[in-house]
């Protein structure tokens, strides 16, 4: 007989982006993210990435495990599991650990399968990074992130 376990998830914990909300700039979070809205720039979370099937991003996402049914120009850094869902998009590069694809997903880029201890190396790079959207002119409002912190870890990954 097999046992399931299922992870309980408080609805607290969870910071979401709903349809027909835009947003620009960085998340940093703890906890899992989902977004259902459009959204510009750089998610970091340590939990899980949940990308509804309304959704639209453009920049990257840094997390443990992504979920995936939208529409994606950017990179995706995971340190375990990424699920692109029947119907999703993406256009960019993969840095992952595990990948799941279903029949009906489009993805195009690179994939990168990354080996014990190198999600730390590649997410600390990208982190440390300018934001995707930030433009050329250095506009100051367009780099400001949407939740300010000097220093936060992921996974011992010091991220600035």
């Amino acid at each position: 007989m097999a046992k399931t376990m299922e992870q309980s998830v408080n609805v607290n914990d969870v910071s979401r982006i709903s349809t027909g909300t835009s947003m620009k700039g960085e998340i940093n979070s703890p906890s899992d993210i989902r977004i259902d809205g459009s959204f510009e720039g750089k998610v970091i979370s340590k939990g899980r990435v949940v990308i509804g099937d309304k959704a639209v991003i453009s920049g990257d996402i840094i997390c443990e495990n992504v979920d995936f049914w939208g529409k994606m120009t950017g990179a995706l850094y995971v340190r375990d599991t990424l699920a692109l869902k029947e119907g999703c998009v993406v256009n960019g590069d993969l840095h992952v650990k595990r990948l799941s694809v279903e029949l009906g997903a489009r993805f195009e880029g690179n994939c990168k399968m990354l080996a014990e201890g190198e999600f730390e190396k590649v997410a600390g790079e990208v982190s440390a990074a300018a934001p995707a959207h930030a433009s050329a002119a250095g506009n100051s409002a367009a780099s400001s992130p949407v939740h300010s912190s000097s220093k936060s870890s992921l996974g011992g990954v010091s991220l600035k």
